[in-house]
């Protein structure tokens, strides 16, 4: 469930399998050009890195993005228009034709980092009978309490998102079976976030550390 799921720093997450997914590329090693489709959550520099989506895509790569990046996007991500798909919070579409996606806003409930009329994008991913919910950078929200998933990667780092406390409490609140925390240890955060996240996270729900 969680062994074909790789973090890179920050919040760069590839999960394999028979097709491969990037989310927020950054930091990637080398060029593996084997990303069949690549979601972006938000437009910061450590999510949005045109850079490392160069190192990631073929000819045929698909982008997903936020609505209110398409400018940005169609100018700087080097993907084909046609293969390129815009979306906005609370939406349900699919990719590569039969992975169901389900878009879940991403913001801050007071800090002004990430703002709820953005228009950021968390993504639940369907895999066969798995759903993995990448939360992107976010609070605890209401819309992120009312999702259902596998497996969470969530943003533990403090400053710009939620900090370990605060990411325990959201887990222990949607329940998934497997819980992955993302964004610390490098840019912000704490190298021990992640182990002091697992710690208040209930027994029952696996924490793995990625980081």
């Amino acid at each position: 469930m969680t062994d074909n799921i790789s973090v890179n720093t920050q919040s760069s997450i590839r999960i394999g399998g028979n097709k491969i997914f990037y989310f927020d590329p950054f930091g990637i090693s080398g060029n593996p050009q084997d990303a069949d489709v690549i979601f972006i959550t938000h437009d910061h520099w450590d999510h949005f890195s045109p850079q490392d989506i160069s190192k990631i895509k073929k000819d045929d790569t698909k982008l997903v993005a936020p609505e209110k990046m398409k400018k940005q996007v169609l100018q700087e991500a080097g993907i084909a228009e046609k293969n390129i798909s815009f979306v906005k919070p609370g939406q349900d579409f699919s990719v590569l034709e039969k992975y169901a996606v389900k878009t879940i806003p991403a913001y801050n409930n007071v800090k002004p980092f990430h703002q709820k009329h953005s228009g950021w994008c968390g993504y639940v991913l369907n895999i066969g009978d798995i759903r993995y919910y990448i939360a992107g950078d976010t609070d605890d929200i209401k819309e992120a309490r009312e999702v259902v998933c596998d497996v969470a990667l969530v943003p533990v780092g403090g400053t710009y998102t939620m900090n370990p406390k605060e990411a325990a409490v959201f887990i222990n609140t949607i329940r998934p079976k497997a819980a992955i925390p993302t964004h610390y240890g490098s840019i912000v955060g704490k190298a021990e976030d992640g182990e002091n996240f697992k710690k208040l996270v209930d027994k029952e729900i696996i924490v793995e550390i990625r980081l």
